[in-house]
């Protein structure tokens, strides 16, 4: 899929008039989002990608299609992660409710920009370099095994680096101010809690695209569809969260599902040379394991799974 500069430039233009939309029109005055809203915004973004992946196949056929299926399911599912660490981060920083969309919109602006930067040269690279396929294979394996083991309680947000070199500059305030990141006082610029939300949740995303951009490289070698996949599922991210923040402990077998899709993408990629496996029976496999580990979240209750134990 050739896709000419001009339709990159459209496309980030797309992006930027929705998120214009999103902040300055329907979400002008912070405010606390409801459920219903939440859900309607979720359903906004499905709809754009939906959309998308259908000009998609008109345009450039099934292939294309399912690639960009593929990356934009893979991402999401991925997301779930994230939004359980965003709501750790939110909960340990105790964000007003009315504040959380700004950050999380700006947030989102950040990893649009995070993956353009990473996205591009990483098609290059695989392309030009075989044993760079290689190593993403590799980590994405080593990825799945790491998010099976791992059991999610152990993020502290406070023991971030960066974070604590902020607040020994004596420049953070300590109450919210709104939805500001910045204040003035006394002629002296000040950050306030909700910047270091904003740089914790930065920091965040980059650490989670170090599993899920390598995972989209798998699927696709077109750096339109790679990144196009990832904004779809990247802009719906802050909508999802205040939908599924209270509901990720339900998704328990959810993380199984993540890590076996990561090592099927990571084994696909290390043998991309003796084993081509169509898109859309990747997009199969990917759509029956994050689905079937959902399924098994809800039909099989956690007493009875700890009685299997017992």
């Amino acid at each position: 899929m050739l896709v000419e500069p001009w339709l990159w430039l459209l496309f980030l233009a797309f992006v930027g008039l929705v998120l214009f939309f999103d902040l300055f029109v329907l979400h002008r005055k912070a405010h606390v989002i409801t459920t219903r809203e939440a859900f309607l915004t979720v359903a906004f973004y499905v709809t754009l990608a939906v959309l998308f992946g259908i000009g998609i196949l008109i345009g450039s056929g099934v292939s294309r299609a399912s690639e960009f299926a593929t990356g934009y399911l893979l991402e999401q599912a991925l997301a779930m992660d994230n939004i359980f660490v965003i709501a750790l981060i939110f909960t340990y920083f105790r964000v007003p409710a009315e504040a959380q969309h700004r950050g999380l919109f700006y947030g989102i602006v950040g990893a649009i920009v995070m993956r353009l930067s990473l996205i591009v040269p990483g098609v290059h690279l695989v392309d030009k370099f075989h044993v760079f396929g290689m190593a993403l294979g590799a980590l994405l394996l080593y990825s799945g095994y790491r998010m099976m083991r791992h059991d999610g309680d152990t993020v502290d947000p406070g023991n971030s680096r960066i974070v604590r070199m902020l607040q020994r500059t004596g420049r953070v305030t300590q109450e919210y101010d709104g939805s500001h990141f910045l204040v003035r006082r006394n002629g002296l610029l000040f950050m306030t809690p909700l910047f270091l939300v904003l740089v914790t949740v930065e920091v965040t995303d980059l650490v989670f695209a170090i599993d899920s951009i390598p995972a989209v490289l798998a699927i696709s070698n077109d750096p339109f569809i790679v990144f196009s996949s990832n904004v779809f599922a990247v802009m719906g991210l802050r909508a999802m969260y205040f939908v599924l923040s209270g509901m990720m402990r339900e998704f328990r077998y959810l993380k199984i599902g993540l890590s076996l899709v990561l090592i099927f993408i990571g084994a696909k990629m290390m043998l991309v040379e003796l084993v081509k496996i169509p898109s859309l029976v990747a997009l199969a496999v990917a759509v029956l394991l994050i689905g079937g580990s959902v399924l098994a979240s809800i039909m099989i209750p956690e007493a009875e799974e700890k009685q299997a134990r017992g």
